[in-house]
């Protein structure tokens, strides 16, 4: 039915990007953006007629931003912008900032083998994760208190009690670097803390193939947080540990990615049954990226839940997309001792902050600063692992909040929902109304620091 309409929309982008091409002199610049600012001689264009907007490749010596004006001003256009290239958000510590090198592996037994690995005693997964500790209570020399934990056990407890350990019947897509999930020949291993259920099967829009393995650690990171293996004697653990991974790569292997392959991320992990969606990823401040907010609207009226990074200070300078998308769950990072991270943005779409480790900012009265530990790539391989010390930012503080959304679907707290974007509303609610204040403004704290066992806690209203 719309075939006439698309084929007259393609005739006037055809005819507005030749006029652009006639009007500029033989000598003007093309004036193409560095490249870490959007594909070259790429639009994202929607025109009447059509659902999603589309990429289209230019004309040589056609000015990116020239041509998207051009296309702008015909009524026809809906919208012509760059296709912007997206990072991924963890941030390196600041100068000078302590850096732990040396780590024992605390889960039973406790290491992933090598001479340099120190032993470990089953359990001493809590002398690194302070992330998932509690923040209040009674310590004891197997459990101590950490003021940057999120109670992770008392929610493990609660969901064993619901008959749902573990977020288990619940899937998380992980857009990302993609993730350690398999091998393949000598080049790829699979994470020794993962196992081949934990998965369901993904894409990989960076190489277009149906295997999205991890060329860069940042993906397997976040994953690990989400959803580590559990009580197996291997390295560490992770929240929603009995829910599906299902790895969708839009990150390259420098972790950047760019929007028409983001919004097509988005949508498969939609179209294959993904109930929460993980993206530790910023574009830049204030750019446009409305194929990307179509595929959230669209992840919203299935009734998927979506979180973001809200973005890190020196790679970004503003809480930007997809954190600012419709109906996003905008994650800022808080360090180990419960304070807000150097680098985590502030703005009016902050929602709610997690761990994201490092250094805080001035004025904080503790000066714990260790970062997110989970098992991924040892840097510069594909095929070694290791549990790295450098891993800081709203990346990590995002991958708690899926991992936590994952917990409050399983747990049964919210009840029937009478449609799909309630639930979504109904998990944005429980997860707001459940976190603890840091007695920051909204704009830096949002509600505030999550509570992984009261979201989860049926009796917590």
């Amino acid at each position: 039915m719309n075939r006439p309409k698309t084929i007259l929309a393609a005739a006037t982008l055809v005819a507005v990007i030749t006029a652009a091409v006639a009007a500029q002199s033989a000598g003007a610049a093309i004036g193409l953006a560095p490249a870490h600012g959007f594909a070259p001689r790429q639009l994202l264009v929607k025109v009447e007629g059509e659902r999603h907007g589309h990429a289209i490749q230019l004309p040589r010596g056609v000015a990116v931003q020239q041509a998207a004006r051009a296309l702008r001003a015909n009524p026809r256009v809906d919208y012509a912008v760059p296709n912007y290239i997206a990072t991924a958000s963890a941030a390196p510590p600041r100068a000078g900032a302590a850096t732990e090198t040396a780590f024992a592996l605390p889960n039973d037994p406790g290491t992933l083998g090598g001479s340099a690995e120190a032993a470990a005693a089953p359990g001493d997964w809590t002398t690194k994760q302070w992330n998932f500790l509690p923040y209040e209570g009674v310590a004891t020399a197997q459990l101590p208190l950490s003021p940057g934990g999120i109670n992770a056990v008392e929610a493990w407890q609660n969901l064993a009690a619901a008959a749902h350990p573990g977020a288990e019947g619940v899937t998380v897509a992980v857009l990302d670097t993609g993730i350690a999930y398999r091998a393949d020949g000598p080049r790829f291993r699979k994470s020794p803390d993962f196992t081949a259920n934990q998965f369901v099967p993904g894409y990989d829009f960076v190489g277009r193939d149906n295997v999205p393995l991890d060329e860069n650690g940042h993906g397997t990171h976040v994953a690990g947080t989400i959803a580590e293996k559990t009580n197996n004697g291997i390295g560490l653990t992770g929240l929603a540990y009995r829910a599906k991974l299902m790895p969708v790569r839009v990150l390259d292997a420098r972790g950047r990615g760019n929007a028409a392959e983001i919004a097509r991320g988005i949508r498969y992990a939609v179209a294959h049954g993904a109930q929460v969606i993980n993206m530790s990823f910023n574009f830049g401040c204030n750019k446009r990226v409305p194929t990307v907010d179509e595929a959230l609207r669209e992840a919203f009226a299935r009734g998927v839940v979506t979180v973001a990074s809200a973005g890190n200070l020196g790679s970004e300078t503003c809480v930007s997309e997809p954190a600012t998308g419709p109906r996003v769950i905008a994650v800022g990072g808080t360090t180990e001792g419960g304070c807000l991270g150097y680098y985590s943005l502030a703005g009016p779409a902050i929602d709610v902050l997690a761990p994201g480790g490092g250094n805080p900012i001035g004025g904080c009265p503790s000066i714990s600063a260790r970062p997110i530990y989970q098992v991924t790539l040892r840097p510069g391989t594909t095929n070694q692992f290791a549990i790295p010390g450098n891993y800081v930012g709203t990346s990590m503080a995002a991958a708690h909040v899926s991992g936590l959304a994952a917990m409050v679907l399983a747990s049964g707290v919210l009840g029937k929902q009478p449609s799909p974007k309630a639930r979504v509303e109904a998990v944005i609610r429980r997860i707001r109304s459940t976190a603890r204040s840091l007695g920051l403004p909204a704009t830096q704290q949002g509600a505030g620091l999550i509570d992984a066992g009261k979201a989860t806690n049926p009796v917590v209203p």
